[in-house]
């Protein structure tokens, strides 16, 4: 019995485009007269996307503005709730452990523990 494979969703067929062209772009690049090309694009739309992003702008500050306190409020709780200084602690612990114990293990020898004043080089 063969495979189905189901068709494919209009969302789906946004992402592999949007991978295609990511993934394409910079060969793109390198083809001699992009920079004109995108620089010749970007007078034509910009405008256009300027005065688009306008309709977006004011409803996306009044979401952030209504849920910026639930957010604050969270990421406060959990923040109380995590054992971040404990942890800091420990690793602080660790790593002076780690270096005690690398000091001990490695051998000076009384010649390289005493400092000779460096020669001045003319």
């Amino acid at each position: 019995m063969p495979v189905r494979i189901p068709a494919a969703r209009p969302s789906e067929y946004a992402a592999f485009g949007f991978a295609g062209v990511v993934g394409f772009a910079p060969f793109y690049m390198m083809l001699p007269g992009a920079e004109e090309r995108i620089a010749s694009q970007t007078v034509k739309w910009a405008p256009r996307w300027e005065r688009n992003v306008s309709y977006f702008a004011s409803p996306a500050a009044k979401v952030a503005q209504r849920v910026e306190p639930r957010v604050g409020r969270t990421v406060q709780r959990l923040d109380d709730r995590l054992p971040l200084e404990r942890v800091a602690k420990g690793v602080d612990r660790q790593i002076k452990f780690g270096i005690v114990k690398a000091n001990k293990y490695t051998r000076t020898t009384p010649a390289a523990t005493t400092t000779t004043p460096p020669v001045a080089q003319l």
